[in-house]
């Protein structure tokens, strides 16, 4: 279809209020118009999503939209149909009523837009609307999902090549927000953009910049050093989201919270539909919410002035980390990002890498327990239920081996309307051995989502700049050099914890020499912990059996607390005085600039002191019972 660049600029008036396109949107508006495919990266809160809808509404016909999460479908439904554009979403939170309702309007072409999720090519009554539907376009929503590479991989994604080849020449968009690389020409394979008849896909990247975000990590000893640094923001910046990894955490933060006074959101992926709703619902029409939630929550969804977003956890990978503080300051304006760092917190992470990566006799063990039950009937079960039967502990580690199972063709699932669970069926003369060809390629991605966890300990452990890190990490030029401080937006370059980098007074000058002191004699042996050990003189029966307490500078610092040690560790490391090792321990080992530091006192240096914490000697109030 043709138009001028005025036409479509009238369009986007007219549609969404706006005057002028960001940079990234004309371009792949025009080649989607053109019949081309495309994939787009654009950071997060660009306007991605306009770049589809817009294109629907200029479109002959309905507009497919592929999105991962049932709270992202509902947040830009609901935004369309406030603009009077028809759109809907098909997903299990509907009753079979509403569901058939919304097929037949499909079958009339009613919509211009319609959300689905991947898994929804399961269900043979929406195949069989979609196979007397025409389609103008096949958006994937959040493609980093479609990607093994990805932070999101989930195997239904797999299944959309076969369905572009099922809609014929459809022309297929693909945008997200995190794509390395890899993931980007994951992205195009999976797809199978350019593969002929298909043209190579336009590819337009803009910028990952977001230099109104500042960016800081925070070490966190206890979780009452957590809970300390959560009051400091929402007193602060009022309206934002802390991001727990596990819905237990949730619970517990929002507890915690509601018990020093305050409402918070709560959610995440086990909540039921209604309460799900809910959440969102108190999300968009609170003036200054505050949600607590895992990352079932903020794909897609679009409030320009959220002013913090925490860690309460450490995440899995740069790509999610950077697709949650992407959530911040849509609207331009500075916002504040802190991960609150305890290296304990990195076992849930290894857990959730082991379940999206199950063993090879788990895979089987589930298989030969899927071949009885399913023999006679297909059968209705939960991912917990399979587990159980399997005997699987990790259910993760079940969900991922059933999406293995049924990749081989061994099985069909289908998950009704309004279900949680699916019916599983077996396929008829499949051959049980191709499975074990998918092993290798299942060891491959353990390596990769282990690797994809220790870039993200680098980030955590980096000393110079956060953005210039992560621009390096999407396949961007980083900006400028890493000394003096370039960004200004990160606890690296422009501390804010302690105030501006200054020259440390004869006192601070004195705990800093027996720091450096200590680190230089425990010979890049030992973490912060144990530092602190020998400098508060707490001579457990490790530090007695390595011989530290025979050190010089044992007991030198008795009256600092471990936290403060902490702090000046990192404070020290951002000044190259000293590293990090990059493995699970976390070593110090003194620089010959810290060596120099300790020796000559140099006049012209900066640090950024911590500030006062009191936050190690602040515990949980009690639930009440």
């Amino acid at each position: 279809m043709s138009f001028t660049d005025s036409q479509l600029l009238a369009a986007l008036h007219t549609h969404f209020g706006f005057t002028a396109f960001r940079q990234g949107q004309l371009e792949t508006l025009r080649a989607t118009l053109n019949s081309d495919d495309a994939l787009l990266v654009m950071p997060t809160g660009s306007g991605k999503s306009l770049c589809f809808q817009l294109a629907a509404l200029l479109l002959p016909d309905t507009t497919l939209v592929i999105s991962p999460l049932i709270a992202l479908m509902k947040d830009q439904v609901d935004a369309l149909e406030r603009r009077n554009i028809a759109a809907t979403f098909i997903n299990s939170s509907l009753s079979l009523t509403d569901t058939m309702s919304r097929l037949q309007a499909l079958r009339e072409g009613r919509y211009k837009l319609v959300y689905i999720a991947p898994e929804r090519f399961r269900n043979e009554r929406f195949k069989e609307a979609l196979s007397q539907t025409r389609v103008s376009l096949l958006t994937v929503d959040e493609a980093h999902c479609i990607s093994q590479w990805g932070h999101d991989f989930r195997p239904d994604y797999l299944n959309l090549k076969n369905i572009a080849r099922r809609l014929g020449d459809t022309r297929i968009l693909a945008v997200t927000a995190t794509a390395t690389p890899d993931v980007r020409r994951d992205i195009i394979t999976q797809l199978g953009l350019g593969l002929p008849p298909r043209k190579a896909p336009l590819v337009h990247i803009t910028g990952f910049s977001r230099p109104n975000l500042h960016l800081r990590v925070v070490r966190c000893p206890t979780h009452a050093a957590k809970m300390e640094r959560i009051r400091h923001l929402i007193t602060n910046y009022r309206n934002g989201i802390i991001y727990c990894s596990t819905r237990k955490n949730t619970e517990r933060v929002r507890d915690l919270l509601t018990d020093l006074g305050h409402q918070p959101i709560l959610y995440h992926g086990a909540m039921d539909d209604g309460a799900r709703a809910k959440a969102l619902e108190l999300f968009i029409q609170s003036p200054a919410p505050v949600v607590v939630a895992t990352n079932a929550f903020g794909m897609g969804v679009d409030r320009p002035d959220l002013r913090f977003v925490a860690h309460w956890d450490v995440p899995g990978s740069i790509e999610a980390y950077y697709q949650e503080v992407g959530r911040a300051g849509r609207d331009g304006k500075p916002a504040f990002c802190e991960l609150l760092y305890n290296y304990a917190d990195v076992r849930t992470q290894e857990f959730f890498i082991e379940g999206g990566n199950p063993q090879p006799a788990d895979i089987l063990r589930l298989w030969e327990q899927l071949r009885v039950d399913c023999a006679e009937t297909p059968i209705l079960f939960s991912i917990d239920d399979w587990a159980e039967r399997a005997n699987i502990k990790n259910p993760m580690a079940a969900r991922s081996a059933l999406g293995l199972i049924e990749r081989a063709g061994l099985i069909r699932r289908e998950i009704l309307p309004g279900q949680r669970a699916y019916t599983t069926s077996l396929v008829p003369n499949a051959d049980p051995a191709v499975l074990k060809n998918f092993f290798n390629g299942l060891a491959e991605k353990h390596a990769r989502d282990n690797e994809k966890l220790q870039t993200l300990l680098r980030f955590v452990d980096h000393p110079a700049c956060r953005h210039a890190y992560l621009l390096d990490y999407f396949g961007e030029a980083a900006h400028g050099d890493v000394r003096p401080p370039t960004c200004h937006a990160c606890d690296n370059c422009a501390p804010h914890s302690g105030g501006p980098r200054v020259s440390p007074d004869e006192t601070q000058w004195v705990i800093l020499q027996k720091l450096l002191s200590c680190v230089a004699r425990m010979k890049g042996g030992y973490g912060a912990h144990r530092i602190a050990q020998v400098l508060r003189g707490e001579a457990d029966a490790t530090i007695q059996a390595k011989g530290l307490d025979q050190l010089s500078t044992f007991g030198l610092l008795p009256k600092i607390p471990e936290n403060k040690i902490r702090a000046l560790l990192d404070a020290l490391a951002a000044e190259g005085c000293v590293t990090r090792s990059n493995d699970q321990y976390k070593m110090f080992s003194i620089t010959q600039r810290g060596i120099d530091v300790a020796r000559n006192t140099p006049d012209d240096f900066l640090i950024a002191w911590p500030a006062a914490e009191t936050a190690a000697k602040t515990f949980f109030p009690r639930r009440k019972k």
